[in-house]
C-alpha cells in the first residue's frame, strides 16, 4: 500500500503526520548525539532535556497549576485503577459514577481496596448517557469521587462535572485529554493512558495535586504504587518509558503549534458535527447515544442490522478506512476522531457513508 488509511482506531490510535516524520528523521540520531531516543540513558543529560521539556509544554498546553504535579508512568490507566484507591484513601471510602466499561472497571478495582460506592449509573440503559448529576449523595467521609470523562466503547462524554462538596475528583481522561481546554485546579487528579489521543502505548500521564501526594501509607504497599515513589524521583525512579515520552512531547509541541488547546478544540467540533450531522439525518446509519451526551472523540453508531453493520465494516475496510467496527461488547460500530485525525479523513468518511447507503437503498 502506498498510502496510510483512514485510521479510526479506539486506540493505539493515529498520530499526526508531522509528528511522526520528526520522530522519523530522529530516528538514528537525535539531534546530533550520534543515537537513537530509544537507546538513550534517561539519566543522560540529553533525554532530562527531552523530559523537562515534555512536562513544560504539557502544563502550558493544559494551564496546570504550579501545586500540582506531572508524572509520567506506566501500567496504562488499568493499573490507576489501584493506585488511586491505594494511595487516596483516608478513611477507606470513595464514590463512583459509572458511566461505562472502563468506569466500571475502575470501581470494581477500587472495591478490592476501600468502600466504594456507586453513586450513579447509566448501565441500565446500556450506558447510552451519562447519570443525571444533580442532587448526588456523595458520603462526608467519603476520600474522593471519580468519573471517566470520556467514555469509549459507549460514546458518551460529561458536558459538566459533577459538583464533589469540596471532595478530590478524580478523571480518567485517557480517551479525551488535551482535546479541550480544561480547568486543572477543577480535579483533584487526572489520569490518562496516552496511547489514545497524546502519543504511543507504554506511557500513562498523572496530574496530581500536591496535598494528596501522601508519605503515610501502609509500609507494606510496594514502591511502584505509590504516588510518593515517583514524585521523588521525578518520574524516574526506574527506567521511564522513554521514547513513549518523547513522542508525546514532540505530539505536545504540535499542539502549541496549532494554538493550543482552544484551537484544536474548533477542529475537533467541526468533525463531530459533520459527522454527527450526517448520522441525524441519515435514513440507514443512526447514532447510538443521547444527543446530550455525546462525545466528540468517539461516535458510536448502527444500522440496525448486524447482517449490514458487518458488510458496511467490510466495505469500509476495502475502501482505506480501518477500525470502524464497534467494541465486541457493543457492536455496531465507532469512528474515533482524536485530535490527530484530519478534518479530511472525517468529510471522506461521510462521503463513503452517503455512498454505502445510497448503493444499499437500491438494492
Amino acid at each position: 500500500m502506498n498510502r496510510r488509511i483512514y485510521n479510526f482506531s479506539a486506540g493505539p490510535a493515529v498520530l499526526p503526520e508531522d509528528v511522526l516524520k520528526i520522530a522519523s528523521q530522529e530516528m538514528l540520531n537525535y539531534q546530533n548525539s550520534g543515537m537513537s531516543v530509544m537507546e538513550m540513558s534517561h539519566r543522560s543529560a540529553v533525554y532530562q532535556s527531552i523530559f523537562d521539556e515534555a512536562e513544560a509544554d504539557l502544563r502550558t498546553l493544559m494551564g496546570i497549576p504550579e501545586n500540582y504535579r506531572v508524572l509520567f508512568l506506566q501500567g496504562g490507566a488499568t493499573l490507576q485503577f489501584s493506585m488511586v484507591p491505594i494511595n487516596l484513601m483516608k478513611h477507606g471510602k470513595a464514590d463512583y459514577i459509572i458511566t461505562g466499561t472502563w468506569a466500571k472497571k475502575a470501581f470494581k478495582e477500587a472495591q478490592k481496596f476501600l468502600d466504594a460506592k456507586a453513586i450513579a449509573s447509566s448501565e441500565d440503559e446500556g450506558f447510552k448517557r451519562i447519570p443525571n448529576l444533580d442532587g448526588l449523595q456523595i458520603r462526608e467521609d467519603a476520600d474522593y469521587v471519580h468519573i471517566c470523562e470520556n467514555n469509549t466503547i459507549a460514546g458518551t462524554a460529561f458536558q459538566r462535572l459533577p459538583e464533589t462538596h469540596g471532595k478530590p475528583l478524580v478523571s480518567d481522561m485517557s480517551s479525551s485529554i488535551l482535546s479541550k481546554p480544561i480547568d486543572v485546579s477543577a480535579y483533584g487528579m487526572i489520569y490518562a493512558g496516552a496511547q489514545k489521543n497524546v502519543g504511543p502505548a507504554g506511557v500513562t500521564i498523572v496530574i496530581i495535586r500536591k496535598d494528596l501526594i501522601r508519605e503515610d501509607l501502609d509500609p507494606k504497599t510496594p514502591l511502584m504504587l505509590r504516588y510518593d515513589t515517583h514524585d521523588k524521583a521525578n518520574s524516574m525512579h526506574n527506567t521511564p518509558p522513554t521514547y513513549p515520552i518523547y513522542v508525546c512531547g514532540l505530539v505536545f509541541k504540535w499542539l502549541l503549534d496549532l494554538g493550543g488547546l482552544s484551537a484544536i478544540h474548533a477542529i475537533n467540533l467541526e468533525k463531530a458535527a459533520l459527522l454527527y450531522d450526517f448520522l441525524d439525518q441519515s435514513s440507514l446509519f443512526k447514532g447510538t447515544v443521547d444527543p446530550k451526551d455525546r462525545s466528540i472523540m468517539n461516535v458510536c453508531f448502527t444500522t440496525g442490522n448486524p447482517d449490514l453493520d458487518q458488510a458496511f465494516v467490510k466495505a469500509s475496510k476495502a475502501s482505506g478506512f480501518e477500525n470502524l467496527k464497534g467494541h465486541r461488547s457493543v457492536g455496531g460500530m465507532r469512528a474515533s476522531i482524536y485530535n490527530a485525525m484530519p478534518v479530511e479523513a472525517v468529510k471522506a468518511l461521510v462521503s463513503f457513508m452517503q455512498t454505502f447507503e445510497s448503493e444499499t437503498k437500491g438494492v
